[in-house]
């Protein structure tokens, strides 16, 4: 399926922007070694595991452009971290099509997501055995250094979609065109 029609199909909103228009920031390392989510150390897409910031930032900064893309689920209310996490799960399933018709496709591209990974129940990191499905693994924005606030202002989506809803932002990066 084409890339454009999964973000139809399964996106709230996507909006095609420059990639130098990105703000990256390679402060977002030192938030990830807080671990207020828990996960620094614990999954293999997530730091200090993914990998040294600054060479996310350049690796994203050497694709021409992007589109960025939000998912939005109901929640019960703002304590529902099982809902919360449901919905992370399914944006990155989003992801993982979007990479695979990437592929299919031979376009040149980069994704990343929201929060941990999510692909495995429990991460292999936790094993300390190799990431077991690397072909749906995701890596967090803020591992790549995106401002995720200025991502969703730059293409022009809301950043809180109302009382109750949880929103998830994924980005796209690609060289060249991406479908004729």
């Amino acid at each position: 399926m084409r890339i454009t029609n999964l973000l139809k199909r399964h996106a709230r909103a996507f909006a095609t922007v420059s990639t130098g228009e990105i703000r990256f920031d390679p402060a977002f390392g030192a938030l990830c070694e807080q671990n207020a989510c828990g996960f620094y150390g614990a999954c293999w897409m997530c730091p200090p595991d993914v990998g040294i910031i600054s060479d996310w930032i350049a690796k994203a900064r050497s694709y021409d452009h992007a589109i960025v893309f939000q998912t939005v689920r109901e929640i019960e209310d703002s304590f529902d971290i099982e809902g919360m996490r449901r919905a992370a799960r399914a944006h990155n399933r989003l992801i993982v099509r979007l990479r695979h018709a990437a592929e299919k496709a031979g376009i040149d591209c980069l994704l990343l997501g929201a929060g941990s990974c999510g692909g495995c129940a429990v991460c292999a990191r936790k094993r300390n055995e190799p990431c077991a499905h690397p072909d749906r693994a995701v890596v967090p924005l803020e591992a790549a250094g995106v401002d995720v606030t200025q991502l969703a202002t730059l293409s022009g989506m809301p950043y809180i979609n109302g009382k109750n809803t949880v929103t998830y932002f994924g980005l796209l990066l690609y060289r060249g065109e991406l479908e004729a």
